[in-house]
């Protein structure tokens, strides 16, 4: 019996290898397509993300510019100048000098009848114009925005207020938990609002020191009563004094306050490697938050946003005598407004931000060019030619291949009066 053997030739065979190959390569283009589309909008949802929590911190901190903040100073500190009252100093990371953004010493400019170097009510809301000038380090031309406030740093003590009888006893919040209540060792400043009209909003002192420390008794609403020192309290019951909490217990008991507020610092500064995130087109920066610590006046930094290319922030002033509620001005600085100027006249602040969603995308290019018809290459950030500026996206590298964006924030300031 003859026993046939059938099976495939070595052509049949390599042009099936060949088939598979080109049928695999073809498989593998969509596979790498779709992991790159799919890390793409992975990185624009992480930009979507960032954009909504950290510009929303941003807006939360406008909001609340001038939130306890004193608006008369001791006449004490009129022959003992700012005693112990000492703002932010020269930080080596930002392009900038933050001391020109200072109310206090040390070395604080003149601003309207405030005279440089002497000790001035803080202003609420303080700008920097264009305070970018070095574009290794920041994108050139781009706004510093100052917020101060009580409640604008990253503390629990912040957060809290409360008031102080006539026998230095404070109000216990009976809150669920105690969490409105401030706590053992809490550094906190009183403001006396006095009994006139309207109310002065006088900062408050005890043996030439603003810093008050929350002693906290027993359980709420205990036998023991929460207190401040006596000379805090009020001399009757006409004059109302408020309790802001401005810093925790320092580690070393006694430590004061370096300032009577809390003071956040919004810019644009582009770090050393390894710090700024790759997937940002270069010169581009980090959105950040800096509040200047109450330790030594440096900078403690949050970053918000990632590969930001501008930053540009105006406002909206009733300027009329008396205020009318009608815009008057809508200027780009307001550097120098007195405190007492920027409460009477600041009704809104408004700020633009660009950067680009996501990483470079080599299979897109971007075509939303909003600026002047003589630039081909820019964005508009801001609302006009007049209140904002047209950024020239030429001058970042493939810029092209990014997806740019604008990002409005726009705000009435409520604390201001």
């Amino acid at each position: 019996m003859i026993r046939r053997e059938a099976g495939f030739t070595l052509a049949e065979l390599m042009i099936t290898m060949v088939i598979f190959v080109f049928v695999i390569a073809a498989a593998s283009q969509v596979f790498v397509g779709l992991i790159t589309q799919f890390k793409q909008q992975s990185k624009i949802a992480e930009t979507n993300i960032e954009g909504i929590v950290g510009l929303d911190i941003m807006r939360r901190d406008i909001e609340n510019a001038g939130y306890g903040l004193p608006w008369v100073l001791p006449t004490a500190w009129a022959t003992s100048p700012c005693t112990g009252y000492q703002e932010a100093v020269v930080v080596a990371e930002t392009p900038w000098v933050d001391r020109d953004f200072n109310d206090g010493p040390p070395d604080n400019p003149a601003r309207g009848t405030d005279s440089a170097g002497a000790c001035n009510p803080p202003g609420a809301i303080r700008s920097g114009d264009g305070a970018c000038t070095t574009p290794a380090t920041c994108p050139a031309g781009s706004d510093v925005l100052v917020i101060k406030a009580t409640n604008v740093a990253q503390n629990d003590a912040s957060q809290k207020w409360t008031y102080v009888n006539t026998t230095s006893q404070v109000k216990e919040w009976d809150i669920p938990g105690e969490t409105e209540r401030l706590g053992i060792g809490d550094r906190v400043i009183v403001i006396s609002l006095g009994n006139t009209t309207p109310t002065l909003r006088t900062l408050v002192l005890n043996g030439g020191s603003f810093t008050a420390t929350y002693a906290r008794n027993g359980t709420y609403l205990d036998a023991s009563p929460d207190t401040l020192s006596a000379g805090f309290a009020p001399a009757d019951t006409t004059d109302t004094r408020v309790v802001y909490g401005v810093a925790g217990a320092p580690a070393a008991a006694g430590t004061p306050l370096r300032m009577p507020f809390n003071r956040a610092d919004y810019y644009v500064r582009t770090p050393a490697a390894p710090n700024m995130p790759t997937r940002c087109a270069t010169g581009t920066g980090i959105l950040y938050k800096a509040t200047v610590n109450q330790a030594d006046g440096g900078l403690t930094e949050l970053p918000l946003l990632d590969c930001v290319a501008d930053m540009q922030v105006y406002y909206r002033l009733d300027t009329s005598v008396p205020p009318d509620g009608t815009i008057d001005s809508e200027p780009n600085s307001i550097a120098l407004l007195t405190a007492q100027n920027i409460r009477e006249q600041v009704r809104e602040i408004r700020v633009y931000i660009l950067a680009h969603e996501g990483q470079r995308d080599r299979s897109y290019t971007f075509s939303n060019f909003t600026g002047a018809s003589t630039c081909a290459t820019c964005v508009r950030v801001g609302q006009s030619a007049v209140l904002g500026r047209d950024f020239d996206l030429a001058t970042i590298t493939d810029y092209l291949n990014y997806r740019w964006k604008v990002y409005t924030i726009v705000v009435q300031p409520k604390n201001l009066r």
